[in-house]
């Protein structure tokens, strides 16, 4: 597949991914975003908005769980055990899409640089509720649908980030 022709679209209002092919939805799954809501502001963790890019894809070829601390991977696989020894852990499991933001004053350069903000999509812990804000300012997946998007896109893949709901949108 062409970097072009694939958009990852992302509803807050909804808490809903697709994944476009050419405007042909290939993937729709429920996620979370931040339990602070939308807003670029650093240090807000809060989830920004507007149009971004795959910087970097982490994680290949990991098993899925594997705890990621600071883009790399632990060598610990998350349990419910490893939870409860450290229940106030931000978990990142599986795999990373680090984004990029492409709107300079909305989400790149300055205090609302969503790069520098160490936004991702990513893996969560399977018990967390997806379709529920919840994360720190990311965009949480289930382990196996990340594994599916990851495998599905190259870095320079279009993101739209936005409040709106996706139901009957073009690109």
């Amino acid at each position: 597949m062409k970097t072009d022709e694939l958009l990852i679209r992302i509803s807050i209002d909804e808490q809903r991914l697709q994944l476009l092919d050419a405007d042909r939805v290939i993937m729709d799954t429920a996620i979370a975003t931040a339990a602070n809501g939308p807003g670029e502001i650093m240090h807000s963790e809060c989830t920004p908005r507007g149009w971004h890019r795959v910087r970097a894809r982490i994680g290949a070829g990991c098993p899925p769980g594997m705890v990621f601390v600071g883009r790399r991977p632990t060598g610990e696989i998350y349990s419910p055990a490893l939870k409860a020894a450290e229940p106030r852990r931000d978990w990142m499991l599986t795999r990373i899409l680090w984004l990029c933001g492409l709107e300079t004053g909305r989400n790149r350069f300055g205090n609302v640089d969503s790069m520098r903000r160490y936004i991702y999509i990513h893996g969560c812990p399977d018990e967390d509720a997806m379709g529920v804000p919840s994360s720190h300012g990311c965009v949480k997946m289930r382990n196996d649908e990340v594994i599916e998007l990851f495998d599905r896109v190259p870095v320079g893949t279009r993101v739209l980030i936005q409040e709106a709901p996706l139901q009957g949108q073009a690109d």
